[in-house]
């Protein structure tokens, strides 16, 4: 049982991460997908909740839920980390060759 959910666990954040993905090609903002992944986070956690519940049928499934959306926001803060780093080497390239 604990297999499935550790596949469940890196199903949802590698779904997050590929919608993430997909809105940033699609707007070309990172800052965007972030936020993308950061919305996604309660929506998967909600979701894994619900798996669980049914599942297992105990009410303390419920943390399994809070334990996948506390992943994607640690996810979703990397990427922020991310987005802020290659705008900071943006601006240092872009006004070192001036």
């Amino acid at each position: 049982m604990e297999g499935f959910f550790f596949i469940l666990i890196g199903f949802l954040i590698v779904t997050a991460n590929v919608i993430g993905f997909l809105f940033f090609r699609k707007k070309k903002n990172l800052y965007h997908a972030a936020f993308i992944i950061l919305l996604l986070a309660g929506v998967f956690g909600g979701l894994g909740s619900v798996i669980a519940l049914i599942i297992i049928r105990d009410p303390f499934a419920l943390f399994y839920g809070l334990n996948i959306a506390y992943y994607l926001l640690i996810n979703s803060l990397i990427v922020f980390l991310v987005a802020i780093f290659v705008t900071i080497i943006k601006k240092y390239t872009s006004s070192s060759t001036i």
